[in-house]
């Protein structure tokens, strides 16, 4: 029994109210993406490369197989379509406004300037090497633009944004379904690596098409996945967590929903949360299973009794 029935928390109801408490939070976010877009105009660091480095940064220029506007898509957008069917299934706007605020990221490739594998053919188009003569450093001919791009390969931008929003999108479902309840469904474990598989293969198509070194990609997965550990926790129980289901908002105001309804002095029993209900239930079933238990147990003790000589 539901102390507030889902579905009373809509955009409509409660929508203006849960953005005013977070305005400030949008505001960062709106700088956030200002920086990031900054980053990306600006010139990256230009390392020195040398001709001893040379040999390691030959692989052939090659296309993505992942383009840049399918980054978006898959990190952004492809987490907001589950969250947004959640919302239709449970119209929860405290559900859907802290996933979507929870996934974000962010990239200090421009600060490394480290080349990518394919910088030599960047830097030289036609294959003839120029090199200073005096420190040894590239003298580039390619095209301005290209050249820009040869020193941003650490960490991995389409790794570090993929991991970032489809290791939320793992850790939002874990909760929603919850896949650490102790009771063994595989099943369920199969749909939270599900996005966890994806961006390990963006991931991986970023070595294959010479975009990135592995340590790259590595850094890149480590650092999305640590900053969607931070972002969900910020929002949302802890995936083996009894509430794991719905974010700390949620039931701070069921909580305040019953200590306005009720006197402090007054519990009404039929009052109980979904979680106390869904707790009570595990109890009871443990208990269950005990008593099932020891009476097998006394069952069996029995029968070896009656075995026994003198006693058929």
């Amino acid at each position: 029994m539901r102390e507030v029935q889902l579905g009373a928390h809509t955009i409509r109801s409660h929508g203006v109210k849960v953005a005013k408490t977070h305005m400030h939070d949008w505001i960062i976010l709106l700088l956030l993406g200002v920086i990031i877009v900054i980053l990306n105009v600006i010139h990256p660091f230009y390392r020195f490369v040398g001709v001893d480095m040379m040999p390691d940064l030959k692989y052939p220029l090659k296309g993505n197989t992942v383009p840049f506007w399918a980054v978006p898509m898959i990190a952004l957008l492809l987490p907001f379509a589950v969250f947004i069917a959640f919302y239709v299934y449970r119209s929860d706007v405290y559900d859907l406004h802290h996933a979507i605020l929870g996934v974000i990221t962010d990239s200090i490739k421009d600060a490394v300037g480290r080349p990518r594998p394919d910088f030599f053919w960047r830097c030289f188009p036609d294959g003839k090497a120029v090199y200073h003569n005096v420190t040894g450093n590239v003298i580039c001919h390619g095209d301005e633009s290209v050249i820009k791009e040869g020193h941003k390969s650490f960490p991995s931008g389409h790794t570090s944004w993929c991991f970032a929003g489809l290791a939320f999108l793992a850790l939002y479902l874990s909760g929603k379904i919850r896949a650490f309840d102790r009771r063994g469904h595989v099943a369920k474990l199969c749909i939270v690596f599900l996005p966890l598989l994806i961006a390990s293969l963006v991931g991986v198509s970023r070595v294959d098409d010479y975009w990135h070194h592995w340590q790259d990609v590595f850094a890149g997965g480590l650092l999305g996945t640590v900053v969607a550990c931070f972002c969900y926790l910020q929002f949302f129980p802890a995936p083996y967590h009894t509430n794991c289901w719905g974010p700390y908002a949620y039931f701070q105001v069921l909580e305040e929903g019953r200590s306005n309804a009720q006197p402090s002095n007054f519990t009404n029993p039929l009052n109980v949360s979904e979680t106390e209900v869904e707790s009570t239930y595990q109890e009871d079933e443990e208990s269950n299973h005990i008593g099932a238990s020891a009476s097998h147990g006394a069952s069996l003790a029995l029968a070896l009794g009656d075995l026994e000589p003198g006693r058929r």
